[in-house]
């Protein structure tokens, strides 16, 4: 079976977060099951970059406006194709924002052309000799995908198109619709009108052929006002084709047996080896050494990852005798709130802004616990690195984070299955309790080390996850 996955970031050539990463590491999960996966990518500077080997393999004379080559190439085993054309995607700043963190104003455009990319991909004219089985489209980025293959040869190709955060739809004014090379039915309800705007995800949601999110708890999460932004009549029309399938991380890349970012390699069965990493983070951020827990927060610093209760709560956790090292940026009043609790802390509380893969790497290898308190999440990721390094996740009873984490309750302890510590209502008094109850498991060492223990054994990879895309391709192929 032939997959044509199409993403705006993928690891490890470009990331802005853990899209990427699901992007990068399911096409490895899917290859013992006979499921070959071709990644389609835009051509951005720092993706073309990595590229040590690539060939021309499909070309377009006019893609909105300007030529566009198709790149092949391979990466730490990922099939890829690159959309290389520059006067969309060479640009100075990210994948999404400009140097200033503004939008770039011809998104709409940029992202357009990937999805009708992957359409003519996908109807077989474009790479000479192959043709996918099953298209597979990630977030509002791609979400025109399904409608392009509708409207064109590959319209009996099924499309899955998978939700990682509602909260992006890819909004746009009417007036980008004529740029869009759609017919003028497509700007109607059943297509991508969005109460008078076009809406990149709604039309993806209205098209495709089955619909997937990235855990059961917010496929159900996303059918209420509350979560479903605006889009949960339509999600609700389409229930029988929604499904919620819990992301994976790579066990290979996040291994702390192998791990070449962490200063100790250790394992489940040599936990007290972890304390060579807890040296290096006190040493990193400048934290006083002591016996304490450190608790880490790897996030954006949003109000939708709760970093306001972090913030809010920071002072007190340092009173109860803990510690806290944060790495992110976002909001700049956050960002700010938290800086200055630094500054006020020094030696109990560190803080690197910005995104550094190898940090993240050392802080879950040597933290305690991880803090997660966001107001929703589709599934997460943090705290599945945090179950894999003994860095035992603290997080809101939302979305992924319930699913993925069993709570260090009475029952929990008495039957020996707890990996973390859940916590609602998801404001600061829920996170200040949790951090309470984190401290008293801490203060008893044997049932601390049986949580994170429990939590290394956890399978945290792609196995089983893969199975479930697999019978979903399959299903849909079935249907043809």
């Amino acid at each position: 079976m032939n997959v044509l996955s199409v993403a705006s970031e993928v690891y490890p050539l470009i990331k802005t977060g853990g899209l990427a990463d699901v992007v990068g590491a399911l096409p490895a999960a899917l290859l013992p099951h006979g499921v070959k996966t071709r990644t389609l990518v835009p051509g951005y500077p720092a993706v073309l970059q990595k590229l040590k080997k690539k060939k021309k393999v499909g070309s377009f004379e006019n893609l909105f406006g300007n030529p566009a080559t198709v790149l092949a190439a391979e990466i730490d085993g990922l099939d890829l194709l690159v959309l290389d054309q520059p006067e969309l995607y060479a640009r100075d700043g990210g994948p999404y924002v400009d140097a200033t963190g503004r939008d770039y104003v011809d998104n709409f455009r940029r992202f357009a052309a990937l999805s009708l990319a992957a359409a003519e991909i996908a109807g077989g004219d474009v790479v000479s000799g192959w043709k996918p089985d099953i298209v597979h489209a990630h977030d509002w980025q791609t979400a025109l995908t399904p409608v392009y293959m509708h409207f064109g040869p590959a319209a009996a190709t099924p499309t899955v198109m998978t939700i990682h955060n509602i909260a992006f739809q890819g909004q746009f004014g009417a007036l980008v619709f004529p740029e869009l090379a759609l017919p003028a039915e497509a700007f109607s309800m059943q297509f991508v009108e969005y109460y008078g705007d076009v809406g990149f995800l709604k039309g993806g949601l209205q098209t495709a052929d089955a619909i997937t999110t990235v855990s059961p708890s917010y496929a159900q999460e996303i059918l209420t006002p509350e979560f479903g932004m605006g889009l949960e009549g339509l999600l609700k029309s389409r229930v029988a084709d929604l499904s919620g399938i819990v992301n994976g991380i790579d066990a290979d890349i996040w291994d702390p047996q192998t791990d070449p970012h962490i200063a100790q390699h250790f394992s489940a069965t040599s936990l007290k080896q972890r304390a060579a990493n807890r040296r290096a983070l006190e040493e990193r951020f400048g934290l006083e050494k002591g016996n304490g827990p450190i608790f880490c927060v790897v996030s954006r610093l949003t109000w939708q990852k709760g970093m306001d209760l972090v913030a809010e709560i920071a002072d007190e956790l340092v009173a109860m005798g803990g510690k806290l090292v944060v790495l992110g940026s976002g909001d700049a009043a956050l960002e700010g709130a938290l800086l200055a609790a630094a500054s006020r802390h020094r030696g109990h509380i560190g803080m690197v802004t910005g995104y550094n893969e190898p940090l993240s790497h050392l802080m879950q290898a040597g933290s305690d616990a991880i803090l997660i308190p966001s107001r929703f999440e589709p599934c997460g990721l943090t705290q599945l690195y945090g179950l894999r390094y003994g860095c035992v996740p603290v997080v809101a009873r939302t979305g992924g984070l319930a699913d993925t984490i069993i709570d260090a309750n009475e029952a929990g302890l008495a039957a020996k299955v707890a990996t973390g510590f859940q916590f609602t209502p998801v404001n600061a008094d829920g996170l200040r309790l949790a951090i309470r109850r984190v401290l008293r498991a801490y203060s008893e060492p044997k049932v601390w080390s049986k949580i994170q223990t429990q939590g290394m054994k956890s399978d945290v990879s792609w196995a089983t996850s893969a199975e479930r895309y697999v019978s979903l391709y399959s299903g849909l192929l079935g249907k043809g």
